[in-house]
């Protein structure tokens, strides 16, 4: 059973420097689904993101998360584009930063559940990239495994660590429930992570894809996300 957070938005104007960037915008997100949010640069997609986490509250609406207003609930976990290390603090130390409440013993059983065993005791400076975004999705997971928000957490990571780190998101997915909301540049991720895909285009952004992925992401055979890749890269509904 899902153990995620269900997400509601029902935004009537977001503006920022004078721009209208949402208008009568409305999105509802069921726990424990992975929402993948596509569209071009500058579209809106991290606003929302951060209008979801409750970062900002400037807007004319309402979002909440669980029935609750955002800002006001559970913190949700949140993977930024780079991983925002503190580099005097360990992997391990990186992790209970977030909280009193992480010991050590969870601390570490998270960075082993992404893979970073016998990692906790190095600084950031000594991990490779791959890794650090690793401890940033442990952080992420200690704060809230329940939602977790994902701004293009492998841009500029080659092809093969990309897959590795969204094997490990579908790993989080299926053993905590999460809800995720997913942003990325590349259509490949939402075709290997996502159970449904929206897509914002416009000014003000409005949804002109909303489709679900019917395949269960450990049924998808590499053919079928190629497949699924080419068809979302050219608009096309998954």
């Amino acid at each position: 059973m899902a153990t995620g957070q269900g997400i509601g938005v029902d935004i009537r104007a977001k503006s920022f420097g004078g721009v209208t960037l949402f208008q009568d915008l409305r999105l509802a997100v069921p726990p424990g689904q992975v929402l993948a949010l596509l569209g071009p640069s500058g579209v809106g997609k991290s606003t929302l993101l951060r209008l979801i986490a409750g970062l900002d509250g400037a807007f004319d609406g309402q979002v909440t998360t669980d029935g609750t207003p955002a800002g006001s609930g559970a913190v949700p976990g949140f993977v930024f584009q780079d991983p925002r290390l503190l580099p005097w603090l360990t992997a391990l130390g990186n992790v209970r930063a977030v909280s009193a409440a992480i010991t050590p013993a969870r601390a570490r059983a998270i960075l082993a559940e992404v893979g970073l065993a016998g990692q906790e005791d190095k600084l950031p400076h000594a991990l490779s990239g791959g890794m650090q975004r690793r401890v940033a999705l442990a952080r992420a997971l200690a704060v809230n495994p329940g939602l977790l928000l994902l701004d293009e957490p492998f841009v500029s990571l080659d092809r093969r660590l990309a897959t590795e780190l969204t094997a490990l998101v579908a790993g989080a997915v299926a053993r905590h429930g999460s809800t995720v909301v997913l942003i990325s540049h590349d259509p490949e991720d939402a075709a290997r992570l996502a159970d449904r895909v929206i897509r914002l285009d416009g000014r003000p952004a409005r949804i002109v894809q909303d489709s679900a992925i019917a395949v269960p992401r450990d049924a998808r055979s590499p053919q079928m996300i190629a497949a699924l890749t080419r068809r979302l890269a050219d608009g096309a509904a998954a």
